[in-house]
């Protein structure tokens, strides 16, 4: 179920982080999110563990472990952790009891597949614990989720240790069954509990506070019962205290004897009210042969009203998954058992009806050398009743099978309900991602047009104010012969020529971090120093300048075939800068220093740079070869001493176009 799944990514996120979960989850191919009550598909788990292992370099064992650990955790924190903290009172009734989890799970999770346990205690305190999957390689989960629960349920430190790993021949299907030798040690405090109350000043320590606790007649009892005990009741190697701890409840003053049930000498209920009051129990013996069963199983089953017959041609064991043998059973008999007619040998009327299916408890009776099997019918749902035809009056009233046929009703009822909030709680979040994704191309568009800041202040509904800059340094371009290739050409082959110059240029204003403020048919402009200023703006559009020269070569003339040629001209001075209207806003530029880097280009040579004499001086001592083109006309100016940028002399060509 996606509820592995779920808790896989939520380790991988806590504990290496969204990133770590996103490589994780590409390399596996799976999806993002898993929703809790949906079925999946082993690989996918299987694939995550895997790819796991080898991107954060751990072996399996290692990273299934901690997962067993973890998910004994997000149990806890998704609900489970009452059911689990009362599945009983020490470490071997918590394992014993792991099978009747799952088999109330399975209850709302209906798919489910879960492995099997059986514990065996040793005469050394030690415990044998027989794990069974229909998985294979996922064993070492099972030592982190057994430590986790001993050491948060019963203060204790355990070592599990694998001592056998077959496939499991006793088992109907190939079950992997791996054997763990379990011991478990005291913790620290424990050690130095027990340590400290061994010695003499602790038990008398001891014996004074209990007498405080308790009323001298109790006590008098209490240790009248030890001399006559001591033999039966104690090992002499225990202390004097340790006995009277072990017969007497602290603080309450009772003695506790032991509890010594009283049998009847004969059974006090004859045998129809005890068949009408067990429905569906059933006794067989060793060969299967049946002696007894209740009203409601022979209503459903007739053949069993033939006393002797064989149990195994009416009933298949569903669970555990073990030959119909009375040797399989006593093995597992501390497990639920699950048992399903069979089909062939139901009555007509059954032959379309799925089949029934008893869960119960075995018991062997050792003076009767028979087994008797305590069960109840195994339906989930109100509509699993219906289609069997049955009723709830079919079932015992002291059964608690009808509450939990009602409560389950109302609980997949729930699940569903849950189930329809994460698929839409997953929508939004796909919708959010996807909006998130468009607000970031709108952004980029955005702020391709405008500054940053200005677009912000825009988006704000704010007053963009006009700013003024001392200095920067102002670019512009055109085509040589533009006018001529427009007379000659289609209109589409000048839209391609411009495009693809244009990207270009635009790759390296990203190059060489300068403002692109505008294009106008074959003029270029660009902006270094505004609208963030930066002590280097010359060089910036310097370089800028010399990769558009190099660029301008791949660009084809639609005319002669030949590459464009484009005149370049510099000027670095003052500006004053601002947004102008509100349909389709521009950040413009305004004064002078436009005009004259203007003039800079329209004077200028064919694919030459033509520097103003201030673009000259902030260059002069950067690395940069310059030659003098002396004094010329300038229209508006008058005369003006202009300069040719040749090279930087430091900078290689592929830095320049920005080439790996």
């Amino acid at each position: 179920y996606g509820f592995i799944n779920i808790c896989l990514k939520s380790l991988v996120v806590e504990k290496y982080g969204e990133e770590t979960w996103e490589k994780l989850r590409l390399q596996a191919g799976v999806q993002d999110s898993f929703f809790t009550f949906e079925v999946y598909k082993d690989e996918i788990t299987m694939q995550l563990v895997d790819k796991a292992c080898k991107m954060l370099d751990i072996p399996a064992d290692m990273v299934l472990r901690e997962f067993g650990e973890y998910f004994f955790e997000f149990c806890k924190r998704s609900g489970y952790d009452h059911m689990l903290r009362t599945l009983g009172g020490n470490l071997y009734e918590f394992i014993e009891n792991l099978d009747a989890l799952h088999s109330y799970l399975s209850l709302s999770y209906q798919e489910m597949n879960a492995p099997s346990f059986r514990v065996e205690k040793n005469e050394d305190g030690s415990m044998h614990l027989h794990y069974y999957s229909d998985r294979r390689g996922l064993c070492h989960i099972v030592p982190g989720i057994i430590s986790a629960a001993a050491l948060d349920f019963f203060n204790t430190e355990i070592s599990m240790k694998i001592v056998n790993q077959t496939e499991e021949e006793e088992r109907t299907g190939k079950k992997e069954h791996t054997v763990f030798l379990v011991t478990q040690n005291p913790i620290f405090s424990y050690k130095e509990r027990d340590q400290y109350s061994s010695s003499p000043q602790c038990l008398a320590d001891s014996e004074k506070q209990i007498e405080n606790q308790l009323n001298k007649e109790d006590l008098e009892k209490a240790k009248n019962t030890i001399r006559d005990r001591a033999s039966s009741v104690c090992p002499v190697k225990k202390s004097h205290w340790k006995t009277i701890r072990g017969i007497i409840t602290l603080g309450k003053g009772k003695l506790l004897r032991g509890f010594d049930p009283v049998y009847p000498k004969s059974l006090w209920i004859d045998t129809k009210t005890f068949c009408n009051g067990l429905p569906f129990h059933m006794v067989f013996d060793k060969e299967l042969r049946v002696k007894q069963a209740g009203v409601s199983i022979q209503k459903i089953v007739p053949g069993l009203q033939t006393m002797g017959t064989c149990l195994d041609h009416y009933f298949s064991i569903v669970h555990p998954e073990v030959p119909f043998t009375i040797s399989s059973i006593q093995k597992f008999i501390n497990s639920q058992f699950v048992f399903q007619t069979r089909r062939e040998m139901m009555p007509e009327s059954w032959k379309q009806r799925p089949m029934l299916e008893l869960r119960g408890q075995m018991m062997w009776m050792e003076s009767l050398q028979c087994m008797l099997y305590l069960c109840s019918p195994l339906l989930r749902t109100l509509h699993e009743l219906e289609e069997r035809q049955m009723h709830i009056a079919d079932i015992a009233p002291h059964d608690v099978t009808r509450d939990l046929i009602l409560l389950n009703q109302q609980r997949l009822a729930e699940m569903e309900l849950s189930n329809q909030l994460e698929r839409k709680k997953e929508e939004l979040r796909i919708l959010s991602k996807h909006l998130e994704e468009e607000k970031k191309k709108t952004e980029a568009l955005l702020y391709a047009m405008l500054p940053q800041h200005v677009a912000n202040q825009l988006k704000e509904g704010k007053r963009v104010e006009a700013g003024e800059f001392k200095e920067c340094t102002i670019l512009f371009s055109d085509v040589v012969t533009f006018t001529n290739i427009c007379a000659q050409c289609e209109p589409i082959q000048i839209v391609l020529m411009l495009n693809s110059m244009y990207l270009r240029f635009d790759r390296l204003t990203t190059v060489h971090d300068v403002y692109k403020v505008e294009t106008i048919g074959d003029a270029y402009m660009v902006v270094g120093g505004v609208p963030v200023p930066v002590p280097t703006h010359a060089e910036r559009v310097a370089n800028f300048a010399l990769g558009m020269i190099i660029a301008a070569k791949g660009v084809q003339n639609p005319v002669s075939g030949n590459p464009i040629q484009i005149r370049v001209g510099i000027h670095t001075g003052p500006v004053l800068a601002g947004v102008v209207g509100e349909k389709m806003p521009r950040y413009c530029l305004f004064g002078d220093t436009v005009n004259i880097a203007s003039r800079m280009e329209s004077h200028g040579v064919p694919s030459k740079i033509h520097l103003s004499s201030s673009a000259y001086q902030c260059l002069r001592y950067k690395n940069f070869e310059m030659t003098e083109r002396g004094e010329i006309e300038v229209k508006g100016k008058g005369k003006m001493h202009t300069y040719f940028l040749i090279r930087n002399t430091t900078a290689t060509e592929n830095e320049i176009m920005g080439r790996p």
